[in-house]
């Protein structure tokens, strides 16, 4: 399992963690041709470095290759959303109603202490970015569920994706409070034990993500015709 509050070990992993994050945040927009070259030159090592961070990030599913075209960043688009979205609602509302049933008194309070950093963002109407790994309140939940599969899909698999399509369409606007809000209400389901109340506050929560990062999709497609 990936712990993303680790220090880079080796140039290798700077790399890979510099370049994940370029990605997520947009730095290198989605659809993007990677350049060994270009890349190198950006981040001041050598091809074989680029290369195999290029690899790791791949295994991210934020890079895809194409015959003849070579290693792309990912295109954001309303289907690939859809898609993963259903897969992420399905697995993160079992992660919350696993997180009610095991998360320790511990983790539950200081997950209450995460949203209380959070709220004073939310309160100064910035952006509800959250970083990777401990401080993202999805992060924690998915290892509250203490289920080692689950975690593994989640964390390993699709997790930078999801935060891809979060931090570059899903993070500012109205529906900064209203995500907010969402995750207290998980919170105290958590808190209260409640597991089928968890799951089903989580699964709505994802699916009202889905939507708002759906429409503005959307109206970036119609808006480049």
């Amino acid at each position: 399992m990936a712990f993303f509050n680790e220090q880079p070990v080796t140039s290798s992993d700077k790399t890979f963690f510099q370049l994940r994050k370029d990605i997520v945040e947009g730095e290198i927009p989605s659809g993007t041709k990677l350049s060994e070259v270009g890349l190198s030159t950006k981040y001041q090592v050598s091809r074989a470095v680029v290369r195999e961070a290029i690899n790791r990030v791949e295994r991210c599913h934020l890079v895809e290759r194409k015959a003849n075209i070579g290693a792309r960043v990912v295109t954001l688009t309303p289907e690939g959303l859809i898609e993963l979205y259903q897969v992420r609602e399905a697995l993160e509302g079992m992660a919350a109603r696993l997180a009610a049933r095991n998360m320790s008194q511990d983790e539950i309070d200081s997950l209450q202490g995460l949203l209380g950093e959070h709220f004073d963002r939310v309160k100064d109407g910035q952006s509800y970015y959250q970083e990777a790994g401990d401080v993202d309140f999805h992060y924690r939940i998915i290892v509250g569920s203490k289920n080692q599969h689950l975690i593994s899909m989640l964390i390993d698999g699709i997790y930078h994706l999801v935060r891809m399509y979060r931090v570059q369409l899903g993070m500012a606007g109205p529906r900064v409070t209203t995500a907010f809000d969402e995750h207290k209400q998980i919170v105290q389901a958590i808190a209260n034990r409640d597991e089928e109340l968890a799951e089903m506050l989580m699964r709505r929560h994802i699916l009202y993500s889905r939507n708002n990062i759906q429409r503005k999709l959307t109206q970036n497609q119609q808006e480049t015709l």
